[in-house]
């Protein structure tokens, strides 16, 4: 019976990791990590660490089970996405709902335990987080809201090590918003019909497929600019270079292979390849940081 227990739990843990994507934790965490290290001028205290990891896990979690309780008829209608939890009811809406409230109270702990300016911000988050998944009901900034919204973890790791504003996590959280919107109008590009039959907005469904890809391109060249800029304003070596390099030949082959017919190789453009140039610049930002500095 016992054992019964933890098999069920354990299936259920899974579910919801897999509905909250998980491992897109990539996206976010690595541009998280980097701030606070440029913040705390080399590793933060445990502490910061502990809480500041737990807040950004709480609100992403809270923020990908809401965006799926929202769209969960969109996501039923729609045969991409007909497959996920909701729609085949391996999830039932009460219980995502009451996930969805344990995280962001997990967010607003872990906020207070930093420091007051994280506090008294963890609500703001919370509605920005939450918004994002109506934007698309009535603009087709909706990937750029989604980027500002991802942008908000960097700028929080450096409010949760100083406590105070800065120039550099804004320039950082802006790489991260231009980055994050670029990638998922790519992903976007798969469902143009779809939206457009359906009432949603997207940059592919509001100014096609062409244009959409070239508004992505240059969303990406502005995130290339602005790395280089912090290349100066941070005072990085040759380390942080080589990293960079090495994203924008990831990103040049992202751009390369978009095939709107292929789910596989979208997945792998949209999604695949960026985990990866995260965790590029992440480890040569890190070495450079400790290396050369």
């Amino acid at each position: 019976m016992q054992a019964a227990g933890v098999h069920k739990m354990l299936h259920k843990t899974r579910q919801f990791s897999e509905l909250v994507m998980f491992s897109h934790t990539l996206f976010s965490l690595p541009f998280a990590m980097i701030s606070m290290i440029w913040a705390a001028g080399g590793w933060p205290s445990a502490h910061v660490m502990l809480w500041g990891l737990i807040a950004l896990i709480g609100a992403r979690n809270g923020a990908n089970a809401f965006n799926r309780l929202a769209d969960r008829r969109f996501d039923a209608a729609n045969p991409r996405t007909a497959d996920r939890h909701l729609p085949r009811h391996l999830l039932g809406t009460r219980e995502v709902a009451v996930f969805v409230a344990v995280n962001y109270l997990v967010f607003i702990v872990a906020a207070s335990m930093l420091n007051p300016l994280c506090m008294a911000l963890s609500p703001v988050a919370i509605v920005l987080i939450t918004t994002y998944s109506y934007t698309k009901r009535f603009t087709w900034l909706s990937h750029l809201y989604l980027g500002f919204v991802i942008a908000s973890a960097p700028i929080g790791a450096w409010f949760a090590v100083t406590g105070s504003f800065a120039f550099t996590p804004f320039v950082l959280g802006t790489v991260v918003m231009l980055w994050i919107a670029g990638f998922d109008i790519i992903y976007g590009t798969q469902d143009i019909e779809f939206d457009r039959s359906n009432g949603l907005w997207s940059i592919p469904s509001f100014f096609g497929l062409k244009n959409a890809l070239l508004m992505s391109k240059g969303m990406h060249l502005v995130m290339l600019i602005l790395l280089i800029l912090l290349y100066f304003t941070q005072q990085l070596g040759w380390l942080y270079l080589t990293g960079l390099f090495i994203a924008i030949v990831l990103l040049m082959t992202e751009h390369g292979i978009i095939r709107p017919g292929n789910t596989r190789m979208m997945k792998i453009a949209s999604y695949h390849l960026n985990q990866i140039i995260s965790m590029v610049i992440l480890f040569f930002t890190l070495m450079d940081f400790f290396l050369i500095k």
